[in-house]
């Protein structure tokens, strides 16, 4: 793992932890906010450590960073001089505003890259030397798995801590399920459509479960 990706991974793990724990640090309760900090570094790190399995099964390698956006336009020139790291500051701008209402999860993005031993083999899911984009959707699938995998878990364990965590993975596995720009749900509808329909009905039945039963 690159400097660079790990420095990524930390403020996106602080950035959670700020807008989740938004009325915590509001009424200084340090104490909640450290274990929803900790919750943070809990779902994220199963998260990364999920996509890079697969995409190590694959012959592959997998990198993470901050959400970044290049364009704002249609027409080739409408890309701004620096990428902005909207995985940082539409979070906190979007928390901020509603006073804690709505917390977008939107914070990370993966890129994949074919490793060459890959190259080597040229039979079964191994027939391109490149990843291909359903290959890459795997990657991305295993990702939002993982969070619905601790939601299920930690809904079984008694007590409102664990139901807090569960919480949590729900909503970072359905605003990654988005569709747009290169976010995981993005990636993963453009590799597999019927991968992602049944990733999206999941984490549907997931958060309404997490918003109106718990």
């Amino acid at each position: 793992m690159k400097d660079k990706e790990i420095i990524h991974i930390i403020l996106v793990i602080a950035t959670l932890g700020i807008i989740y724990g938004f009325n915590e640090i509001a009424e200084m309760n340090l104490r909640a906010f450290s274990l929803i900090l900790g919750f943070s570094a809990i779902i994220i790190g199963i998260n990364i450590l999920s996509k890079k399995i697969v995409a190590s099964r694959l012959d592959a390698d997998v990198e993470h960073e901050i959400w970044q956006i290049k364009r704002f336009g249609f027409h080739p020139g409408d890309v701004f001089r620096k990428s902005i790291s909207a995985g940082i500051l539409i979070p906190l701008f979007v928390t901020l505003v509603t006073l804690g209402s709505i917390n977008p999860m939107t914070l990370m993005t993966y890129e994949t890259r074919a490793l060459k031993r890959r190259a080597a083999k040229r039979f079964g899911p191994y027939s391109f030397t490149e990843m291909t984009d359903y290959h890459n959707a795997l990657v991305g699938g295993a990702g939002i798995i993982s969070c619905l995998l601790i939601t299920f878990i930690t809904y079984w364990i008694p007590g409102d801590l664990w139901s807090t965590m569960g919480k949590m993975a729900t909503f970072y596995a359905f605003y990654n399920m988005i569709p747009i720009s290169k976010l995981d749900g993005s990636q993963i509808y453009f590799g597999s459509r019927v991968l992602w329909s049944v990733l999206a009905v999941i984490t549907l039945i997931f958060l309404l479960y997490a918003m109106f039963l718990v």
